[in-house]
């Protein structure tokens, strides 16, 4: 069953009651971690139970917003704190969640630039050991060209070293501010025919958009 979390998510028990587990990437300071708090309220809204988990242990504050971000939804934080391994947090984030009852488990991640070959191996082994159902890659919606290098070099991070776990969807954010240039959009999906998942529209939690195109 894969009925509830709406749209694009569509969770249900894919792994006999685990928790449906989400891995959010992307570089530094593009938004990751406000629109996994978004994603939080939008699984809410759609009858879900989400468990954040602080898998930055590197940035110093990150475990802070995120709970300030958990405060405020009301949802739990699972976290170790600072200098810790972010594969075996996400693991027993996804353990937690299971204890507990929590359906679905929002990673939050460090950003990484691209081309940062150590940082991009740790990501490649925390998708490897959590086996997540989803990971969504986070960019502006004004990031030009250089988005394509972005997602091209996280899948290539992500499918390498003998395993392969493709992108799953973008999520594009501050698409409030582009107007009508939605070139980043069309050629990131085009080209890697990876799909536009959501697009954030405003600092609030609400401002979430799946993206819905008729055809």
């Amino acid at each position: 069953e894969r009925g509830r979390g709406g749209g694009f998510l569509g969770i249900g028990s894919a792994k006999g009651g685990s928790p449906y587990v989400i891995v959010m990437i992307g570089i530094n300071g593009v938004g990751k971690s406000t629109s996994l708090a978004k994603i939080a309220y939008y699984l809410q809204s759609n009858q879900c139970s989400p468990l954040l988990a602080a898998c930055d242990t590197f940035r110093s504050g990150a475990v802070e917003q995120l709970n300030v971000h958990a405060s405020c939804l009301s949802v739990p934080l699972y976290h170790q704190g600072y200098a810790k391994d972010p594969s075996a947090v996400a693991k027993a984030a996804i353990s937690r969640a299971a204890e507990d009852g929590n359906d679905v488990v929002l990673i939050d991640t460090a950003g990484r630039m691209q081309n940062n070959v150590p940082l991009m191996k740790a990501l490649a082994k925390l998708v490897k050991e959590t086996k997540p159902d989803l990971v969504l890659f986070v960019c502006e919606a004004l990031v030009g060209n250089d988005g394509m290098d972005q997602l091209t070099m996280f899948q290539k991070a992500l499918t390498s070293g003998g395993h392969s776990r493709p992108i799953d969807g973008i999520v594009l954010t501050k698409f409030d501010t582009v107007s009508d240039k939605v070139g980043a959009a069309l050629t990131l999906t085009h080209l890697t025919g990876v799909p536009i998942a959501f697009c954030g529209t405003g600092q609030k939690y609400n401002h979430l958009k799946p993206l819905s195109v008729p055809f």
